[in-house]
């Protein structure tokens, strides 16, 4: 019989952290949710008084997780804050991972594909050599050695192109059926390949791991398959019931921002595998199953009357 486990979950108001509080609760495992107005993970002492209070209300005999999905995630804006990057990606998870190993707490940590270069053009394995390009990337990657340094059994999971129902923030997914509703034709990016990534099969997945109770490392977790800014696009405007020939192709030159974008960007599955977890089910399929059960959510709201 497996150890029970309880999650203490960072940035639980995102689109993955409040899907993983989903699915937590669906599954039956405790879990508390921290956003950042409940929890400063910047803040050390406040991170140790949260996590020693978790740690002490654990059942005999439960095996508590720290599940991080709080990120600074404005690339764009990270070129120019780099200050406030680093706090929440490095520092942030730093004191979680430091005070995760003092009271005997579990910690998987989620990362991204901008840890790399994006020049390859086989998908990146989990210690295929890193080298991001912009402070996002840098301050990401500065997180995952941060946190293993000072959590040696800390799981890192890489991940990408994730979009959710849930969450704050508008993502590709809600930006492109909004463009939709607003505009005959668009025109995206069709130079930048990827791994589209459903919040709620990566939640899925990441309590998966927090169960198996694994040595850490590294890992990677997308969407199966891979497809282009463009492509995936054309698959928002089908699951709207659009006609995905509105949306026309153009290259990442025709629209430059301040932080470089990865021109590749797929994740090899090969060690999430191996160590005996679930693939995530195929992009396209994930993205028709997202709009099923949250249509709604993905569309934009109309005016009021």
């Amino acid at each position: 019989m497996s150890t029970p486990i309880a999650l203490f979950v960072t940035g639980a108001r995102g689109q993955l952290g409040s899907d993983l509080m989903a699915g937590a609760a669906e599954a039956g495992i405790p879990a508390i949710g921290a956003g950042s107005g409940r929890l400063d993970i910047t803040d050390a002492a406040a991170v140790e008084t949260a996590l020693a209070e978790f740690a002490a209300g654990l059942p005999v005999g439960t095996r508590g997780i720290v599940v991080n999905c709080a990120a600074y995630t404005a690339v764009d804006a990270a070129e120019t804050d780099e200050s406030g990057a680093f706090a929440v990606n490095v520092t942030g998870p730093e004191n979680l991972a430091r005070s995760a190993a003092a009271h005997g707490l579990g910690m998987i940590h989620v990362s991204t594909d901008y840890v790399f270069p994006g020049d390859a053009t086989s998908p990146y394995e989990v210690d295929d050599p890193t080298g991001p390009r912009s402070v996002y990337g840098v301050t990401k990657l500065a997180g995952e050695q941060a946190v293993r340094a000072a959590h040696p059994g800390a799981h890192v999971v890489r991940t990408a192109w994730v979009y959710g129902a849930g969450g704050p923030n508008p993502n590709f997914v809600k930006t492109m059926a909004l463009l939709e509703s607003k505009h005959d034709t668009i025109t995206v990016v069709d130079d930048q390949r990827g791994s589209p990534t459903w919040s709620a099969d990566l939640a899925s997945g990441l309590l998966e791991l927090a169960a198996a109770d694994l040595p850490g490392g590294v890992l990677h977790a997308t969407g199966g398959g891979e497809t282009t800014w463009w492509g995936l696009a054309r698959a928002v405007f089908a699951e709207l019931g659009a006609d995905p020939d509105r949306v026309r192709p153009t290259t990442s030159d025709q629209f430059v921002r301040p932080a470089p974008r990865p021109a590749y960007s797929v994740l090899s599955p090969a060690a999430w595998v191996a160590a005996g977890l679930s693939p995530l089910p195929p992009w396209r399929d994930a993205l028709a199953a997202a709009f099923a059960a949250h249509g709604d959510e993905f569309r934009p709201t109309p005016p009021a009357s």
